[in-house]
């Protein structure tokens, strides 16, 4: 009797426990594919393209430009040298080629949406590819940094996607007034935004 009762005992004791473990095998289980799920998302989310920049015009002009989309977001970053101290243009333009000499083949500033050419954020209107001038040092060295959410990376949204567009250096400013393109000078330097 006592054999009896222990296997009893000892087999409704394993049937608890296996139900009790089996409970909090569903509950992780559980947690960890939310978890994943939101960190997979995330990376999924980021987004990024790096951009050589290329001489034109015979310029010296070297660098690079670094796209990354985040929740919504684009932000750029541009390192360059080669350029005579001062201020410089850069600009998105139209087509992403830069086989010409002189940069010509990346066509007009990109403009999908038949604004005016301004200063990036004016009230009176600014073409999407209008970033706007940056500081060189005397050494020859720029760095330009912005975060817009006008832009995105391979959406397909034709006025906002950066995706087969060029980023071109001008050796002069950029007025931000004169039409079409702000007077911006020789172009220096081109690079084509491609994944």
């Amino acid at each position: 009797m006592k054999r009896i009762s222990l296997s009893l005992v000892l087999c409704a004791g394993l049937i608890f426990t296996g139900c009790k473990d089996e409970k909090k095998e569903k509950e992780l289980d559980d947690q960890p594919e939310t978890e994943m799920t939101e960190k997979e998302t995330e990376k999924e989310e980021v987004k990024k393209v790096k951009v050589s920049l290329q001489p034109v015009s015979n310029s010296k002009l070297s660098g690079n430009v670094v796209f990354t989309e985040e929740n919504g977001e684009v932000s750029m970053t541009a390192i360059i040298s080669g350029l005579a101290e001062g201020k410089h243009a850069i600009h998105l333009h139209e087509k992403g080629d830069c086989s010409a000499a002189d940069g010509s083949s990346a066509g007009g500033h990109w403009n999908p949406t038949g604004a005016q050419h301004g200063k990036w954020g004016s009230s009176d209107g600014f073409h999407k590819g209008d970033i706007g001038n940056f500081e060189v040092d005397a050494n020859g060295n720029g760095t330009v940094n912005m975060s817009t959410n006008e832009w995105c990376i391979g959406c397909g949204d034709s006025n906002k996607d950066i995706l087969g567009k060029a980023v071109i250096v001008h050796d002069g400013v950029d007025d931000y007034t004169s039409q079409p393109s702000g007077a911006a000078g020789t172009r220096v330097g081109c690079g084509v935004i491609k994944k």
